[in-house]
């Protein structure tokens, strides 16, 4: 039998494969077929889950009419982090944008995620056929991405009709918004493949709502003390309303791809502990 050439560039991509899978072969973890995962999901959720969608769509706005257009008639406009004055609407609606996606994201990977693994046993069943461990991961979270453009794109629309996007940058922010929910539901189907009640469940919620009141979300970040400052700069939803905030409002700058590569960061981390967690617990 001939040896194919490879070229470098091709080697190099299956060392990093090998390095990062360990010693397990690429072909047991993924079969190639994740859209099989997703499409099923998304049949299971558009006949049994449509109002709990919708209700994902119309929170943030209700946020944003009662808070942007109520709060924000007493307060005026709010200065940025960059220096830039806006009305206090446009200065939330791109985190209550990031924060859409955010929830739409965390909802399909942790609760539906906990349901499948714990109680409908559908994952056992599924890396029971040739699905690897990384096609299940690859579809749950890009059904969880679906639901958080989703929701995003319901909410931008919004945004648009009430003048709130203040750039043409904001054609990005649905990208933007992409990245967010990807890093959010690649974290948190990895966290829940560790969770065994509904007790243990429950504290995904206690870190999310800190997590959505003081990640710069209501008030610009300086009007907090240094050391919370720091704190808050080490979050992830931080990162997001500061990367779609800046979209929204013009003031983008080379400072993003922080940002950007936080989130990356945040996926890579994600794929690889729920891909190994679901190999250990049905296949090993």
């Amino acid at each position: 039998m001939t040896r194919p050439n490879l070229s470098p560039s091709t080697l190099a991509a299956a060392t990093g494969t090998a390095l990062l899978f360990g010693r397990f072969p690429v072909g047991k973890y993924y079969s190639g077929n994740a859209r099989s995962v997703m499409a099923r999901g998304w049949r299971a959720t558009r006949s049994t889950n449509s109002l709990v969608v919708m209700s994902g769509i119309v929170e943030p706005i209700f946020y944003l009419l009662s808070m942007g257009l109520g709060l924000g008639a007493l307060i005026g406009q709010v200065q940025t982090e960059d220096g830039q004055r806006v009305p206090y609407a446009a200065f939330i609606a791109p985190a209550l944008l990031a924060v859409a996606a955010m929830n739409g994201a965390i909802y399909d990977s942790t609760w539906n995620v906990f349901f499948k693994m714990q109680f409908a046993k559908l994952y056992e069943g599924m890396l029971a056929t040739s699905l690897g461990p990384l096609d299940v991961a690859l579809g749950e979270i890009s059904l969880a991405l679906a639901r958080g453009l989703l929701y995003a794109t319901g909410f931008m629309l919004v945004m648009q009709a009430l003048g709130l996007n203040l750039s043409w940058w904001a054609l990005l922010a649905l990208p933007a918004v992409l990245l967010i929910a990807f890093g959010f539901a690649s974290v948190g189907m990895a966290v829940t493949s560790y969770l065994k009640t509904f007790q243990q469940m429950d504290w995904i919620n206690f870190v999310l709502l800190p997590m959505f009141l003081f990640s710069a979300t209501f008030y610009p970040l300086s009007v907090y003390p240094q050391g919370i400052q720091y704190v808050i700069q080490a979050l992830p939803l931080w990162h997001g309303v500061e990367l779609v905030r800046a979209l929204t409002t013009g003031q983008v700058n080379a400072g993003l791809l922080w940002h950007v590569l936080y989130y990356a960061v945040m996926i890579a981390v994600g794929l690889f502990l729920t891909t190994r967690r679901l190999r250990a617990l049905f296949l090993d």
